[in-house]
């Protein structure tokens, strides 16, 4: 199989056509078959329910070629649950579990040529979607939805290496109690588009958002998972019900704990905490881990002692170490790498 005359080493995080995506339909209370196609447009009603009342949600996870050439992708069962949950909360039909696989590999395998060679920093970023197709005119569920996966070829998230990220703290609230910041609904992302712009223009690169009923908890940024790691080498990870349950962010604790034999613990993470915490990170699919440097508080600076030049000791190997097994360098779990066949 000939791979793309493309620049791997050079692509940025940007989307990019590829040869073929899956199309799903829902209507009459049942799934058709789903198909692979060459179309990459997508036309609706204009008043279509995800227009409307913005009734859709999204995963996303990679594709890599490992060191042996297999063609792999990393956990895809945990994004099928994660959407059936994302789902249910947003009252849309459930694509099964089994299926959303399928069609994940059938995207992958479709689009081989795309998929980046081992040892480019690159990949093959999956953006699979759901969203309310038929014309709802007032408050309430549709009745027809399309279910999708795109592929696209992409970079390292973060061009020119890893640098260690400054953040501020957020004076908006990413979501709230008993609400939507637990799934990977459109909603939550375009709620955080106002105050990453403004955060980019005050000159940080993201937010920290803190717990919308106390302000006093560490939630978690616009796109991603925090992962401290306290002066004593505990790695931890902020608990909340209003956080989306990061699938890097679970298996970097396992990792820590399985692999590293480090203690791993989740739990809510008091604001009071993060100055006495060794190191910080973001987590999550696009970048794996983003190391932070530097988080301000009005105007109050919290330096952590990793600095402003590279990630910590204890963050580097867990980054080396995930990314080893997503690469094939290092033995995986069980059941954590699905090779495309």
């Amino acid at each position: 199989m000939e791979k793309k005359d493309l620049d791997w080493g050079s692509l940025g995080f940007a989307y990019q056509k590829t040869d073929y995506r899956f199309v799903a339909n829902f209507k009459d209370g049942k799934w058709d078959d789903g198909e692979l196609t060459t179309d990459n447009n997508v036309v609706i009603n204009e008043c279509a329910g995800v227009l409307q009342y913005a009734q859709t949600c999204f995963e996303g996870l990679k594709a890599y070629t490992t060191e042996k050439g297999d063609i792999v992708v990393f956990r895809p069962d945990l994004n099928a649950s994660r959407m059936a949950d994302s789902c249910r909360r947003m009252e849309m039909p459930v694509y099964p579990e089994d299926k959303f696989i399928e069609a994940v590999e059938k995207v992958v395998k479709a689009n081989a040529a795309w998929v980046p060679p081992f040892g480019s920093g690159a990949s093959l970023y999956l953006r699979p979607y759901m969203f309310a197709t038929n014309a709802v005119i007032g408050v309430k569920p549709a009745t027809e939805y399309q279910f999708r996966i795109l592929a696209t070829p992409v970079g390292p998230y973060f061009k020119g290496g890893v640098k260690p990220l400054t953040l501020r703290v957020c004076d908006f609230d990413r979501a709230a109690p008993c609400g939507t910041g637990h799934i990977k609904a459109g909603l939550n992302y375009a709620m955080s588009l106002h105050a990453i712009v403004t955060a980019h223009d005050e000159g940080y690169d993201e937010n920290m958002y803190l717990d919308a009923k106390t302000r006093t908890k560490v939630e978690e940024t616009g796109g991603a998972n925090f992962l401290f790691v306290t002066k004593d080498g505990k790695v931890v990870t902020p608990k909340s019900s209003t956080i989306l349950p990061s699938i890097t962010r679970r298996s970097l604790m396992y990792v820590a704990k399985e692999y590293l034999g480090l203690e791993a613990e989740e739990r809510e993470i008091p604001f009071t905490e993060v100055k006495d915490m060794a190191e910080c990170g973001l987590c999550g699919t696009a970048a794996v881990i983003s190391p932070v440097g530097k988080i301000v508080d009005h105007g109050n600076e919290i330096c952590l002692p990793s600095g402003m030049t590279e990630m910590g000791p204890v963050t580097k190997k867990l980054y080396d170490t995930l990314t080893g097994i997503q690469m094939g360098r290092i033995e995986a779990p069980e059941g954590w790498i699905r090779v495309i066949k």
